[in-house]
């Protein structure tokens, strides 16, 4: 289904400015798809690419043009031992399990050593749990870029004691390579088991916040990078991210006072 927004701003917006602030693409991509023929404003085609769109408008994307802007993007449950990215001499990187064998559901394509897909947020050699992998520019963006929203949940199982002060140090307060962490909504699940929900993603964050109040991060599992979920997905198992999940991720990036208010009519999605 093509992808379809009303425009809820109050003042008229160049449509290629508007679609870059949605996270849907950037300022030249969206001249591009202009020029193509494949946006549409109320039914009619764009022709102009300082076309703007009014206060209430929809806008479409045909699926040609989603096509062109969605690149290819893989949902891994990392096991531990495999690096993220790029290793080093006498490490296995992540995109080595996206094999047929262990696909979960249907993919068109099956990545082999010619295809780029960075991770879109790094679990480190010892963790595990969700990773995406992508070759997307709009979704890295909406996942890791300056001014994303999301939040990471990783459920955590430490070594030490755990009491309320604990928690207040890592909920406020703490510092990390001289800069002051932003908060962060911990909860103790039960026993040594720890949820963490972080907006931000310092290299080793959580091992080295445990550390600093003297706990020792045992096992890390990430269940949840913004409204994607991990879920029953086996662990080393992949699966191709859905379009209306990538969508869910862009929109939930944006800053909230710039989030769009409600989807197009008809477009079936969040």
């Amino acid at each position: 289904m093509a992808w379809t927004r009303t425009y809820n701003e109050t003042e008229p917006q160049r449509v290629n400015k508007w679609l870059a602030q949605s996270g849907v693409c950037s300022r030249r991509e969206a001249e591009a798809l202009i020029g193509e023929g494949l946006v549409y404003i109320d039914g009619e085609r764009v022709e102009d690419a300082g076309r703007k769109i009014l206060p209430g408008q929809t806008l479409t994307l045909t699926d040609k043009a989603e096509g062109r802007l969605e690149g290819f993007t893989a949902i891994l449950n990392k096991p531990t031992g495999y690096v993220s990215g790029q290793p080093e001499p006498g490490y296995t990187p992540a995109v080595r399990l996206l094999t047929r064998q262990a696909l979960v559901g249907e993919s068109g394509t099956i990545p082999d050593a010619r295809v780029s897909l960075p991770p879109l947020g790094r679990l480190d050699l010892d963790s595990h749990g969700l990773l995406i992998l992508s070759n997307d520019g709009v979704l890295a963006k909406a996942v890791i870029g300056p001014q994303s929203e999301l939040d990471k949940e990783y459920v955590v199982r430490v070594a030490g004691r755990i009491d309320e002060p604990t928690l207040n140090r890592l909920r406020h307060g703490l510092e990390l390579d001289g800069r002051k962490l932003r908060p962060a909504k911990v909860t103790r699940i039960e026993g040594q088991t720890l949820r963490f929900v972080l907006t931000e993603g310092r290299n080793r964050q959580i091992r080295r916040m445990c550390e600093l109040v003297e706990l020792r991060v045992m096992d890390l599992l990430r269940v949840r990078i913004g409204p994607l979920e991990l879920g029953d997905l086996p662990e080393g198992r992949w699966r191709v991210l859905t379009a209306a999940e990538r969508e869910a991720m862009i929109v939930a990036s944006a800053p909230r006072s710039a989030a769009p208010k409600s989807g197009g009519p008809g477009s079936g999605r969040p």
